[in-house]
């Protein structure tokens, strides 16, 4: 298992017990014997709004680190999600959202899966590549309305 994937797990861990934890940057990565950027790069790229987190950082004294797990009702999350889609998404932040939706028990483990294969780059490989993230888009968005009902 790579560094970020340790880092990402052992965050994940501790927000297992608590929807809200505060990290100090400094400490956990001398824990982890790595720089203190390389937690950043987790924490930017894996505890994302896509993906359900708020982070907050706080400079001085350390680097304390906020991270909250946001937690939505369905037809919160649902609008939410779908306002933030816009008229185009890529595979992975369509997947984030999925992942988003999944965690917090909105659609099942099958309907992730099909989610997962509407929204891969398989389905619009015969597509010009600058339209492939607007159909994603409407595909994305229609999967979001039957969700919801």
């Amino acid at each position: 298992m790579n560094l970020s994937n340790v880092i990402a797990a052992m965050i994940s861990d501790m927000l297992e017990e608590n929807n809200e934890i505060e990290i100090q940057r400094n400490i956990l990565a001398q824990d982890l014997g790595c720089v203190p950027s390389q937690i950043n790069y987790v924490l930017s790229s894996r505890f994302t709004p896509e993906r359900g987190y708020m982070v907050e950082s706080r400079r001085g004294g350390g680097g304390f680190v906020k991270i909250t797990r946001i937690v939505y009702d369905k037809d919160t999350l649902i609008h939410r999600i779908f306002s933030s889609v816009g008229d185009s998404i890529d595979a992975e932040t369509a997947k984030a959202h999925t992942l988003n939706l999944l965690r917090q028990k909105i659609i099942s483990e099958p309907q992730a899966e099909l989610i997962f294969a509407a929204i891969s780059e398989a389905p619009y490989r015969r597509l010009p590549p600058q339209i492939r993230d607007t159909v994603r888009a409407d595909m994305f968005k229609q999967i979001l309305l039957s969700v919801s009902k």
